[in-house]
């Protein structure tokens, strides 16, 4: 697939809306439990979309049912309009990775690849093209067995990408990859992505995805959270706290509440403050003919922000103590 002559986003996606997934009213239950909960959401093309919870979330389970290895209860899942099943070469249509170590361990890397492409009518030179993209070209016959858990991954990713898909969809990508590694794959996924594809790709790492994506889907319990772009999502980051400082601080606070100002915590030199951004704050003192010794937005990370929506979805608790019991 060539570039497209094209790098906004409204453009690309306009030009591959056949190639979306869509996710309609998603359910999945075992037994009692729900794994995914009446789930929707749409991932276009033309942009890295981040599928992001925590352990436990349904994502990869959801995944499963969008590929039809897993019946939903209720919903349905489609990749350009049709459930996978109805595609003639589904290789073509999508490409993903859920488990990189599903490889018999005696397999080439290069066998593993073209017994794959044998079965779809995908070329030889295909198969050495993703090889080399992926950077094994020089590992392909050796044994898969006795690959890093890195090149494993690498190996899960060029059979993703075999068949020259139009989307793309990756379970945790980055498991195993040194820096290298991750660097290479967030651009591998960007250039896709300005291509005009679908690129969908899960992960638990708010930290890394926002370094990849420019969309998410985020869920927790089988259920979406949010479904929100990144420049939203930096705006809830950014929110209206703010530092204050003042030789004044009590008659500082008192101007401040009479405002409507929320007093978030207050030390001897300082108040964390909410309600106001820094430009009001200073206004205000000014009027009041109170001088500020300090004036500091608080910007919280990305990765605070999911961790605060994901809070009541997280299925294991672990503990920061060291301590042994007697």
């Amino acid at each position: 697939m060539q570039s497209l002559p094209v790098e906004d986003f409204e453009t690309r996606s306009m030009l591959h809306d056949e190639d979306m997934i869509e996710v309609t009213n998603l359910t999945k239950a075992y037994g009692d439990t729900l794994a995914v909960d009446d789930l929707s959401f749409t991932v276009r093309p033309g942009i890295v979309t981040g599928f992001l919870g925590p352990n436990g979330a349904g994502k990869s389970t959801t995944m499963r049912m969008i590929l039809g290895l897993d019946a939903p209860t209720s919903g349905s899942a489609t990749v350009g309009g049709r459930p996978l099943v109805e595609h003639e070469q589904p290789m073509t249509s999508i490409g993903f990775l859920l488990d990189a170590g599903a490889v018999h361990p005696g397999r080439s890397a290069y066998d593993h690849l073209r017994a794959l492409a044998a079965t779809n009518g995908i070329s030889k030179a295909r198969v050495d093209h993703v090889l080399s993209m992926v950077g094994l070209g020089d590992a392909g016959k050796r044994s898969s067995g006795g690959f890093s858990l890195g090149m494993g991954q690498r190996l899960g990713i060029a059979a993703a990408l075999l068949g020259d898909p139009e989307v793309v969809m990756l379970d945790e990508p980055v498991n195993g990859l040194d820096p290298e590694g991750i660097l290479w794959i967030r651009h591998l996924l960007q250039d896709l992505a300005a291509e005009g594809r679908t690129v969908f790709v899960s992960s638990h790492l708010m930290s890394e995805m926002e370094l990849m994506a420019e969309h998410f889907v985020i869920i927790g319990q089988g259920r979406l959270i949010q479904d929100i772009d990144i420049a939203e999502l930096r705006a809830m980051a950014a929110g209206d706290r703010v530092r204050v400082g003042s030789n004044r601080l009590s008659d500082l606070v008192s101007v401040l509440q009479a405002d409507g100002v929320d007093i978030l915590s207050i030390d001897q030199e300082t108040a964390r403050v909410s309600g106001l951004d820094s430009d009001e704050i200073g206004h205000l003192a000014n009027d009041a003919g109170i001088a500020l010794t300090s004036l500091v937005p608080e910007q919280r990370s990305l990765e605070d922000v999911f961790m605060t929506l994901t809070a009541d979805s997280v299925q294991y608790h672990g503990s920061s103590s060291m301590a042994l019991a007697s």
